[in-house]
């Protein structure tokens, strides 16, 4: 197992401090919080993003508020608990693994009949681990498909910054590339640039070259036939296996079935929603206007608005793929995944 160079989250026994990705690649700032309303505020803001570390996130948040509100002589605990839980809950809206995580910690406190404490803690501990062993999992799973691939073509950023560690599509990358040389293209994921902020920078901490293009030069990279397969992580699947992603994956999925370039998913069961038969019930995240539009139009006369959906749905027949700690399923429009339960 290598080390971990990148770590988005670290827990200090009493806080968890969160790597502020709006800062990279200019800035490295941890930021320390102590209850679950600055976890929820940073999950909010971006400040930490990536399904798997927001739920990660989310569970620490939980053991936050038990360690402010728990006390053997409160009557009312519980309820201030409960309430901290609804507003992780709301911090965002399409991860699926921040509810997966939630209702992991909530089933834990209503086991627990005084201190909650101990119990928690290993709880949100073991949801940390469990996603760092399934991103190496993954990442060797996945990589055994990429046998004799020259070009890979990655979206958004699915490292060791969107995840307890390692990565999900980036952690494929990584497995692929310790095997054999590749070249890795990242785009750079508009509007917040998570692939020129993050990717490029998160593959240069572990010495891997890569290539930064413009969203829109994807079509044409394709055309020239230097790309053998489309790496995408997942921010919540279907049972029929439509994986929601970073706005523009959709995209992607178009051109590489356009181009006969291959497309994997990458994630861990945990995004996962047994619940959903496809993903048409799926809700998508619209996020503020102005962080697509200049400041001249943000008055409210202007005539100009902006729509601004982060998430696309990606339908299973565009994907060759989807890589689970699990197992692989091949061709997911004919079976989805319900074979991983």
């Amino acid at each position: 197992m290598n080390k971990l160079t990148v770590q988005s989250l670290q827990w200090t026994g009493t806080a968890l401090k969160v790597l502020d990705q709006r800062q990279l690649p200019d800035i490295c700032r941890y930021d320390e919080y102590s209850d679950a309303a600055g976890v929820a505020e940073a999950i909010a803001t971006m400040r930490v993003r990536g399904a798997p570390a927001i739920g990660i996130a989310a569970a620490y948040g939980v053991v936050l508020s038990a360690y402010r509100h728990y006390s053997a002589t409160a009557d009312n605990w519980r309820q201030q608990v409960a309430a901290d839980i609804d507003r992780l809950a709301k911090s965002r809206p399409t991860a699926v693994n921040l509810f997966t995580a939630l209702d992991r910690m909530s089933a834990v406190l209503g086991l627990v009949s005084a201190d909650p404490l101990v119990a928690l803690l290993a709880c949100a501990e073991k949801i940390h681990a469990d996603d760092i062993a399934a991103n190496y999992k993954m990442g060797e799973l996945g990589a055994d498909l990429l046998t004799g691939a020259k070009g890979i073509l990655t979206h958004c950023n699915t490292g060791a910054l969107a995840t307890g560690g390692y990565g999900t599509a980036l952690g494929v990358i990584r497995s692929a590339y310790q095997r054999q040389p590749v070249h890795i293209y990242a785009d750079e994921t508009r509007p917040w640039l998570q692939g020129a902020r993050l990717t490029v920078w998160e593959l240069a901490q572990d010495g891997i070259p890569s290539t930064l293009i413009a969203d829109s030069a994807a079509a044409w990279l394709m055309k020239s036939g230097t790309v053998d397969w489309v790496i995408v992580g997942a921010d919540r699947i279907a049972a029929n296996g439509d994986s929601a992603n970073k706005i523009g994956t959709y995209s992607l999925a178009v051109l590489a079935r356009q181009h006969g370039v291959k497309f994997m998913v990458v994630a861990p069961t945990t995004t996962i929603d047994w619940t959903i038969d496809s993903g048409a019930q799926i809700a998508i995240e619209e996020r503020h206007q102005n962080e697509l539009l200049p400041a001249c139009y943000f008055g409210a006369d202007s005539l100009v608005r902006a729509w601004n959906p982060v998430f696309d749905v990606t339908p299973a027949e565009l994907i060759s793929a989807i890589v689970t700690e699990r197992g692989v399923i091949l061709n997911p429009s004919t079976q989805g995944v319900r074979s991983l339960q």
